[in-house]
Order: C-alpha cells, then structure tokens, then sequence
C-alpha cells in the first residue's frame, strides 16, 4: 500500500510488502551508486534521485518495478529494455524476476550525463 504522502524515500518503502522492499532498496542502492551525488526526493509521490533536474523516478506496484529515466532515458536503451513492457517515458520490471541492477546502471550513468551537458549548455 502506498502512503498517501510519502516524505522520504524509507517512508516510501516501509509501506510495502518485505519482498518488495528489497527490491525497492536493490534498486535505490543501484541508483545511489551510479549517481552518488544525487538528491534523493519524493515527487509525485514517488521515490526520485536530482542531480542537475531529476535523473529517474521509481515506484512499486502490485506485479511490477516502475522505472521512468524519461524518454530519452527509454528511447537510448530502447533495445535492452525491449524484453519489458514499458511506454515512452517508463518502464516495467516484473516483482518475480530479477531487477537488471547493471542496465539500470547504465541508464542512470546515461540521465547524469545528459543534465549535466543541458546544465553546461544553458551556463553558455
């Protein structure tokens, strides 16, 4: 059950099922990691990591992983997420299957970089 107005990311969390706590914090850890710097937030009343905008979003719900990079984010990887159901901007990752820590990695690496580049742009 998803609280209605989560403020952190562990409030976010604890109102899940344990076996999807687990999943929710492999993929904070996987995030955290590609992205040290980032801020993590709550927007939209779902976990999100800003760094230079927001990098990614991700949310729970009953059979799957929300994951949302943005379109570029879906459209750049487009190929390796092509085994997920998805749509433009998000994509799904099944609660019975393993999380793709290392692509999500990568998309991630992907985002950072991309705000960073708009940030260098508009500094311009």
């Amino acid at each position: 059950m998803i609280p209605l107005k989560p403020h952190t990311i562990d409030d976010y969390i604890a109102a899940f099922p344990i076996t999807t706590q687990l999943l929710l914090e492999q993929i904070r850890e996987c995030i955290r990691a590609a992205a040290p710097d980032a801020e993590e937030i709550i927007s939209y009343s779902m976990p999100a990591f800003r760094q230079k905008g927001i990098l990614v979003y991700f949310a729970a719900y009953s059979k799957h992983i929300g994951f949302y990079p943005t379109a570029s984010g879906i459209q750049t990887f487009k190929e390796e997420l092509s085994v997920y159901k998805g749509a433009k901007g998000s994509v799904q990752f099944p609660l019975d299957k393993p999380l793709p820590l290392e692509l999500i990695s990568k998309i991630v690496k992907f985002r950072l970089a991309e705000n960073m580049l708009k940030t260098k742009r508009k500094e311009r």
